[in-house]
């Protein structure tokens, strides 16, 4: 005996109360309300969707709800639709608003809804096949329709995901409305054509009422356009073999290239649109069609974009890009030849300072990099094969004496100082927005030495041998480097003074060498000058105060005083002095030098010029003031490394005290110099020339009664222990030529050639990127300036400020990088995708000023909307452009030009068949059938009907929605 309990809910009662509880959820239940779509709502409004996850046992469900975003709709629309009126999505089905939107959901275009709930497989690869499943899911979503009174459409997914195949119901007050689809591989031939759907439509309908309502038919015929490139792609690849003449595909060597070696646009799409036919207009069946295009009321284009077309700055950024990854260094590539010489190993710094002790020869005054290069060849091909050098002597040649070192094509020395000082960046660089992109993307300016280092390498990278290309180069440049520093040559495309800590460390690296070459070419002309006797007059010193070495003022020039044996690396203290013979011939004005020291200390030394306001406190006599040597310029990295050092020091007071010893190191040599020029001064003195703030000034009334002005130094300078009143107690009058350097530029040179002749390339051309970068944003920016299309301009600056952030970091994330590189691509396949399509309407030929116009803004928003509509349809200047391509693209080469054959056409009949055949059969047929008819029995209410067929070459489907009044059924 069993008692079976039919109370407890079956999976399939369960199934059901989980959809109304989603629909629940999101308030879908009751009446519908909402005004009559907007013409185009579907693509310019904005759609969102909700998902949930409910389960059938164990078989999981996604269900999804799809809308148009709305305003809400006022009371008044509500108390009209009284209670006959039909669900929202039924009156849509009629609207002829949205018909074909060119981008939105399947079931957006198959049935014009504006809102609907999915419920889909939630695995991907699970499908609802069998027949049973699928009807069992229908009468859920029916019954839940019913027991929510919910008047949103219901969809469920049925077969294999790729099908797109739905089923669906919506449900109203005695009303309702079933989705149905068909879909097919092999096109039935009698549904090719308008009049058998119509056929498949009215027998759906199953009308009983005689003379049948007319049936609402829109069409769309679309064309496809494929390989348009032999006629029209205007890029060129560029000519390797030009580099070396100073060209690259038709560019200025030294330029980045750009543009798509492919034509960017694959195909063109032009669909021809009725929107509204009614059924005895047209004749449309197997034997004859009345659709032609050209009669076509609307037209509209779609471009379909090549994935990924090959572009030319893309792919030399890419390549550049993964030199960053290779680990080899620069020897390892080249062999073991880079530094060696005569088979010793010079690139420790200890042998090269050692080296620089031995006694050399006087300087060359001819400077010819080509010697060098050919004395640097020999050596290297002792160690290889003659023809292994990756690059040969033209192209490096080229990139040496054209574009790196225009200044050495010049043999005369007297030539080249007179160029380097224009060169060596005296000129002030142009204020310009662009041109200031160096400092947000830590580059180098766009006309310095190491850009164009940069551009050549990324060059080289891509045509000349790759990596190898690349270390060969390097290596050409580094002993280039040191040959300028041995020969004091400035380096030139460098920006005067201190580095400038907003470039990249390479550049800086650059910009010390040359502060160092700086150095040591004043002091050997100073020196050579009080050997030669040439100047009598003048208490000379480290002219380098102001750094202008121009040449100006030859006594301020001269540096007198550099000993031979301060050429040695010892770290021992050493005075640039002279000897007592040298001092009386170069210092005419200090003949009493041999006297006492007491006389020494009395004898004023490095005087620059009197201050003009300032007299001294004690003596009275006008203050001096001194010729100072210049604080030493710095690097990043060498920045870094003192600010580590410091705060090594700790917070002890000892090391308190070391540190401010460390930092007053200038100090103490300006108080030196103040003391060498003032004899006789106080810390006063020097106090109110160095630091006016610190000198406090009052009014005060003496015991005679009269106001007199009283200093006396700030609170901080009493400070006991202050370090300015230590330092000025241990300070000797010593002029600046005869003071320790506060620069070794010798040593600081070394150590910039060894820091260049160590980086391999990875470490090269991470370096150098941020130029790289910043050459590709300046090249778009160029390029973007003849197309001028707005949405690039946004891009660019989007670039431009996320660049501005990842390169600040010292070593950027690669992917960050590759984020930057992708986004410069997309904007070069943009504005060639605008070229591209320029060339193909003509919009250069157009003469006419308003028609060139159009097209262009036609060409515009091609690149930036899904589908532009034609003004003019066929008979628009665009219409017409886009006629002839098609035209083009089917004539045999051999067949008679376009306007004999239609001069020779005679009757309209027959030109209209002629120019039927000059477009190619439709790619794709769209065909929407509407009526609002009585179903199922005459006296039933007259509810929206609708069918939509898509045919394409491999493709078939019928979505039909029939409603039918459920009052009596």
């Amino acid at each position: 005996f069993e008692i079976t309990d039919f109370t407890t809910a079956s999976e399939w009662e369960r199934f059901i109360s989980k959809i109304e509880e989603v629909l629940n959820d999101w308030k879908l239940i009751g009446i519908s309300s909402g005004k009559p779509l907007d013409k185009g709502i579907f693509t310019t409004g904005t759609w969102e969707e909700k998902s949930d996850e409910i389960s059938f046992a164990d078989f999981k469900f996604s269900v999804t709800h799809h809308y148009l975003v709305q305003e809400p709709s006022d009371k008044d629309g509500k108390e009209e639709q009284g209670e006959d009126a039909l669900p929202l999505p039924m009156q849509d089905l009629l609207c002829m608003n949205n018909d074909f939107p060119p981008r939105a959901h399947c079931l957006v275009r198959w049935y014009g809804l504006r809102e609907f709930v999915v419920i889909a497989p939630a695995a991907n690869n699970d499908a609802v096949v069998s027949e049973s499943k699928c009807n069992l899911l229908l009468s859920s979503i029916s019954i839940a329709l019913g027991n929510t009174g919910c008047q949103v459409p219901l969809f469920v997914q049925i077969h294999h995901k790729w099908r797109r195949m739905y089923v669906g119901e919506c449900q109203g007050p005695g009303v309702r409305t079933d989705f149905e689809m068909v879909h097919l591989r092999k096109v039935p031939s009698q549904y090719t054509h308008l009049s058998g759907l119509l056929d498949i439509f009215k027998t759906k309908i199953g009308c009983p009422l005689t003379p049948l309502p007319p049936v609402n038919i829109a069409i769309r015929l679309t064309f496809v356009l494929q390989d348009c490139q032999q006629y029209f792609w205007p890029q060129q690849p560029p000519d390797i073999d030009a580099l070396v003449g100073g060209e690259v595909g038709g560019l200025e060597f030294g330029k980045l290239p750009f543009g798509a070696c492919e034509d960017p646009i694959s195909e063109l799409h032009l669909a021809t649109t009725w929107p509204h036919l009614a059924e005895g207009i047209i004749v449309d069946n197997d034997v004859y069609s009345d659709l032609d295009p050209l009669q076509a009321p609307q037209w509209s284009v779609r471009v379909r974009k090549a994935d990924n077309p090959q572009c030319l700055l893309g792919d030399f950024l890419t390549e550049f890009f993964k030199l960053c990854r290779r680990k080899e260094s620069t020897d390892e590539i080249l062999g073991r030849s880079a530094f060696d010489e005569e088979g010793k190993e010079v690139a420790d710094i200890t042998h090269a300072l050692s080296k620089l002790t031995e006694p050399a020869p006087v300087p060359i005054p001819k400077l010819s990099v080509t010697n060098m290069v050919h004395s640097a060849k020999k050596k290297i091909r002792k160690h290889r094969g003659v023809d292994e050098c990756p690059l040969n002597n033209d192209v490096l040649n080229t990139i040496l004496l054209l574009f790196l070192f225009p200044d050495a094509a010049d043999k005369l020395a007297e030539v080249f100082e007179s160029r380097a000082s224009t060169s060596a960046g005296n000129n002030p660089p142009p204020e310009n927005e662009d041109y200031n992109l160096f400092s947000q993307f830590k580059s180098a300016p766009s006309d310095s030495l190491t850009y164009k280092l940069a551009l050549c390498l990324c060059m080289i990278n891509f045509y000349h041998g790759g990596v190898k290309g690349v270390a060969h180069l390097w290596q050409e440049f580094v002993l280039e480097m040191r040959y300028r520093w041995e020969n004091n040559y400035l380096i030139p495309g460098l920006a005067n003074g201190s580095p400038d800590l907003r470039c990249c460390l390479l550049h800086q690296k650059l910009q010390m060498l040359n502060c160092c070459i700086e150095r040591k070419k004043a002091r050997d002309e100073g020196k050579r000058g009080s050997m030669s006797d040439r100047s009598p007059g003048g208490a000379s010193g480290d002219g380098a105060k102001g750094g202008d070495h121009s040449g100006d003022n030859p006594d301020k020039e001269k540096e007198f005083g550099k000993s031979w044996e301060s050429w040695s690396d010892s770290e021992e203290e050493f005075f640039e002095c002279l000897s007592d013979t040298e001092d009386l011939k170069g210092n005419g004005q200090e003949n009493g030098k041999k006297g006492t020291k007491e006389s020494v200390n009395l004898k004023p030394e490095g005087r620059l010029h009197p201050h003009g306001k300032l007299m001294l406190l004690h003596p009275g006599e006008p203050l001096y003031v001194p010729i100072t040597q210049e604080p030493a310029p710095m690097t990043e990295d060498l920045l870094e490394e003192q600010s580590e050092v410091l705060a090594k020091l700790g917070t002890s007071a000892e090391g308190a005290h070391l540190r401010a010893r460390m930092q007053s190191a200038c100090l103490l040599s300006d108080m030196e110099s103040f003391k060498a020029a003032n004899p006789g001064c106080c810390l006063e003195d020097f106090v109110r020339w160095y630091s006016p703030r610190d000198y406090i000034e009052e009014e005060v009334v003496d015991e005679k009664g009269n106001k007199v002005i009283r200093g006396e130094l700030s609170a901080r300078m009493k400070i006991p222990s202050n370090m300015w009143v230590e330092a000025w107690e241990t300070a000797k009058p010593v002029p600046a030529r005869r003071q320790k350097r506060l620069f070794d530029d010798t040593r600081e040179a070394e150590k910039v050639l060894h820091y260049l002749a160590v980086q391999k390339p990875a470490d090269l051309a991470r370096h150098l990127l941020p130029c790289i970068i910043h050459a590709a944003v300046l090249k778009v920016k160029e390029e973007e300036a003849v197309e001028d299309i707005s949405s690039v301009k946004k891009i660019i600056k989007q670039i431009i400020s996320h660049s501005s952030i990842v390169l600040r970091f010292p070593s950027p994330e690669d992917k960050k990088l590759e984020e930057i590189i992708a986004q410069i691509m997309s904007v070069e396949a943009i504005i060639a995708r605008a070229r591209s399509l320029k060339a193909k309407f003509g919009v250069e030929k157009c003469e006419n000023e308003e028609e060139r116009e159009d097209l262009q803004r036609f060409v515009n928003s091609l690149l930036e909307q899904p589908e532009v509509p034609v003004v003019g349809a066929g008979r628009g200047p665009a219409g017409s452009i886009i006629h002839k391509l098609f035209v083009n693209a089917q004539r045999v080469p051999a067949a008679a030009p376009l306007e004999e054959e239609l001069r020779r056409s005679g009757s309209q009949e027959e030109r209209r068949q002629g120019v039927q055949s000059e477009f190619p059969p439709p790619t794709g047929r769209e065909v929407i059938l509407r009526a609002s008819v009585p179903r199922p029995a005459p006296y039933s209410k007259a509810l929206p009907q609708r069918m939509y067929s898509v045919l394409t070459r491999e493709d078939f489907r019928l979505a039909g929605a029939f409603s039918a009044d459920t009052t009596f059924f």
